[in-house]
């Protein structure tokens, strides 16, 4: 039992320090606007958003903080991406300095939309000029207004995503001790994800994918499994891939949302790692019980009509190993070719050809032996390579 605790608080430990989402204050706007040349850009991204946090008022340059709101609030928040920036890397300013426009992302101007319906006009504007395909991620645990807005810009960005990037930000408390607080956050956010699914249902947008993270994973299950109770799961036809990375969720709960929602229609991944830290200490909070994120039955899984992708050989960006999807360069190359074919065109058979070469590509970057195990509904492919 001492030794249990001992390794319960050095996890604890390693969550102050580092958290789901690093070590940053919770600001998104400098202080004052800053501009840099074109030459040190390398894109502008319009990211928007729906949001159930409140607006923030005692220090607006957070824009939302971790209250929680009875409505859903929207926005738009523009933010550049340095051209020094790294695949896989979010460069941001340390504590609660002004971001360098040619150093790091910044965010340059923070729209807000008065309604839900000026919002749908702004957002279903956007999808038809993008090419009717919008993305929507839902971030984790501890992970402020500011590190959402960065993560998906990364994501966008480095996957060269066709489409329009949607952020659901649930009031996260953005502190390592908010962990229960944010457990209730999320629930509290079922029905305002799953409305804000059916606006963009709404819009030209021919396929609606969605990646969630950690936490954000129990959310967008629970708002599944509500649009599958109304009969209309699949939204009319446009919901394309659904990508659940790190998932904190209960292994049983998660069989059983996957019992009401049913076998998938179209590509339904869930990427887990076995040494993901950070889901040790939630499995600790949670009477020792698997998460799906680390659980490791992947045939149990795929049983359910999901493709499993098994990343705990491979690297991490941080000491938690939480975040591989979005962290490593290879894997959101991966995630990124992927993407960029529609899902109602995608196998859920993965291409041993294309994997292999990605297979290789992950060796170099480790540096060592890698091994990326993906377990579907038919059969389990084993990619190894040497460094």
């Amino acid at each position: 039992m001492i030794v249990r605790w001992k390794i319960v608080l050095g996890l604890a430990f390693t969550l102050a320090l580092t958290g789901c989402a690093g070590q940053n204050a919770p600001d998104l706007l400098n202080r004052k606007p800053v501009t840099a040349p074109a030459s040190e850009i390398a894109a502008k991204h319009e990211i928007f958003v729906a949001t159930t946090r409140q607006q923030a008022t005692k220090d607006p340059r957070q824009v939302f903080d971790g209250d929680r709101s009875l409505t859903t609030s929207y926005a738009r928040v523009d933010v550049t991406v340095p051209r020094i920036h790294q695949l896989g890397a979010i460069e941001r300013a340390k504590g609660s300095a002004d971001s360098i426009p040619a150093r790091q992302f910044t965010a340059t101007d923070v729209v807000h939309y008065g309604d839900a319906s000026q919002f749908a006009k702004a957002v279903g504007t956007d999808i038809a000029i993008r090419g009717d395909r919008a993305l929507v991620f839902v971030h984790g645990f501890n992970n402020g207004f500011d590190d959402g807005v960065y993560r998906l810009t990364q994501i966008a960005h480095d996957t060269n995503y066709p489409g329009t990037p949607v952020l659901f930000s649930w009031a996260s408390s953005g502190k390592t001790t908010g962990y229960i607080y944010d457990k209730d956050s999320s629930t509290a956010a079922r029905d305002d994800l799953e409305a804000t699914l059916r606006m963009l249902a709404k819009s030209r947008a021919k396929s609606i994918d969605i990646i969630a993270h950690s936490m954000g994973t129990w959310l967008t299950m629970e708002a599944l499994r509500q649009l599958a109770i109304t009969g209309d799961r699949d939204l009319n036809g446009k919901l394309g891939y659904v990508i659940l990375a790190s998932p904190d969720i209960d292994v049983d709960v998660f069989k059983k949302q996957m019992i009401r929602y049913g076998k998938p229609d179209k590509p339904f991944a869930i990427l887990l790692s076995g040494d993901d830290r950070a889901l040790k200490l939630s499995s600790f909070i949670s009477g020792e019980k698997p998460r799906v994120g680390d659980y490791d039955n992947a045939a149990d899984l795929a049983n359910y009509g999901v493709t499993v992708v098994d990343l705990t050989q491979t690297k991490g960006g941080d000491r938690l190993n939480h975040a591989k999807f979005a962290d490593n360069p290879i894997l959101v190359q991966l995630l990124g070719n992927r993407l960029r074919t529609p899902a109602g065109l995608a196998s859920d058979e993965p291409d041993p050809t294309q994997l292999n070469n990605i297979g290789q590509g992950l060796g170099k970057a480790v540096g060592s032996v890698a091994e990326v195990v993906i377990t579907t509904p038919f059969r389990v492919l084993t990619i190894a390579t040497g460094g």
